[in-house]
């Protein structure tokens, strides 16, 4: 049986136009179950959920018909000061799906999350005009046609625009549709492993026997290569350490003890959608996302960490909000999102559009990787610019 086309689709926009009622209709799971979030009603951590989407005549998930392809779905913190969090689940996807309320518009937010979809090159995006059962047919299409004009010139200037009630379940069929119509990427199965660590787990429950007991286990996507059972890897920057007052990061190495695409057991993983990695570490390696923006291949193919790198940039004209964006300059502290790590840099050399920075928190160097930039204004990080590895 041919392998179905497998993508990655993040779900973005404003914090309260209905994202995870979206997602949760979409694919009939709730991904915001952390206690935390449960009690506040918002994402705080990347939310997934599988799906098959099938065609006959209409597309569902009921498995009717033909299989077309499978999705991972990706739910990303609308809260502004959890930026870090939706740029580490941007780095991970294939395509997007920009919510705006009907009832409320382009939202601060709202653009914040497409220019986060741009710092990363995420160029499918699909717009979800959600709630159109809370306004009138007038002002769904007024709504409408203020945000084809807002997103003139973006990378959303023509992504289509489906109008949708989540709750009432209508259109959520045109979404699978358009999903179906994202090209997918070409990804080289052959070349050496590349696995982008999102999340990590203590999956045990308590009182779970020793004899029971699984390895820490690690979530997220392999970008290129395969991995199978039995594997030795390697894990970097890894676990930090402190000696001497100082803070280091040790490589960890480790065996695949199963593997895991989507909530199917396998033997082996291949690029595309989200995986899950369970290996021969002590469980408390993988607890509360230690292991989240590692990097992951076979032992012996990862380059050396890094603590200084050069980025060339690009800078946004203007933040949200229309305050237009001084350029960067020597000195100055920022914070970089590259694949899914997050570190902190101070600019050490500026030189036209590029600029060396002495990294806090160690990176894996990929040359051409994409980075986010975001600036510390008024004790918020904002993402001011994108850039990439030299």
């Amino acid at each position: 049986m041919q392998e179905l086309d497998t993508i990655n689709v993040i779900i973005s926009g404003h914090i309260d136009h209905g994202k995870t009622t979206l997602l949760y209709k979409l694919s009939g799971k709730w991904t915001d179950t952390h206690s935390e979030e449960l009690k506040r009603g918002i994402t705080i951590k990347l939310g997934y959920a599988d799906i098959t989407i099938s065609k006959n005549g209409d597309y569902n998930i009921k498995g009717k018909g033909n299989p077309q392809r499978y999705v991972t779905f990706i739910d990303a913190p609308g809260h502004e000061m959890l930026m870090a969090t939706m740029l580490s689940g941007a780095a991970i996807v294939d395509a997007a799906i920009l919510v705006v309320a009907a009832n409320e518009g382009i939202k601060p937010q709202t653009r914040e999350h497409l220019m986060a979809l741009q710092a990363k090159d995420i160029k499918n995006i699909i717009i979800v005009q959600n709630k159109i059962d809370l306004v009138s047919k007038e002002k769904a299409i007024e709504n409408y046609n203020i945000i084809r004009k807002e997103f003139k010139g973006t990378i959303a200037e023509n992504a289509p625009i489906i109008p949708v009630s989540s709750q009432q379940e209508i259109n959520l069929e045109r979404i699978y549709e358009a999903i179906c119509e994202v090209k997918v990427p070409e990804r080289d199965a052959k070349d050496k492993p590349l696995f982008l660590v999102a999340r990590s787990f203590d999956i045990n429950k308590p009182g779970t026997k020793p004899k029971d007991l699984h390895g820490a286990v690690m979530g997220g996507t392999l970008k290129r290569g395969m991995l199978k059972v039995g594997d030795t890897i390697e894990i970097k920057p890894g676990i930090m350490i402190k000696e001497a007052n100082q803070i280091k990061y040790k490589t960890v190495k480790t065996k695949i003890v199963s593997l895991f695409k989507g909530s199917s057991k396998t033997n082996e993983i291949t690029p595309g959608g989200n995986a899950a990695i369970e290996t021969e570490l002590d469980m408390s390696i993988g607890k509360t996302d230690t292991l989240s923006g590692c990097v992951v291949s076979l032992e012996g193919n990862l380059p050396e960490i890094t603590h200084k790198i050069t980025i060339k940039h690009h800078v946004f004209k203007e933040q949200v909000g229309g305050v237009p964006i001084p350029a960067l300059k020597p000195g100055e502290t920022l914070m970089l999102s590259i694949n899914t790590s997050v570190t902190v840099g101070v600019i050490s050399k500026l030189n036209n559009d590029a600029a060396e920075i002495a990294l806090k928190i160690p990176i894996v160097p990929f040359k051409g990787d994409k980075v986010g930039i975001a600036r510390n204004i008024n004790n918020h990080w904002r993402l001011i610019g994108h850039g990439e590895i030299k």
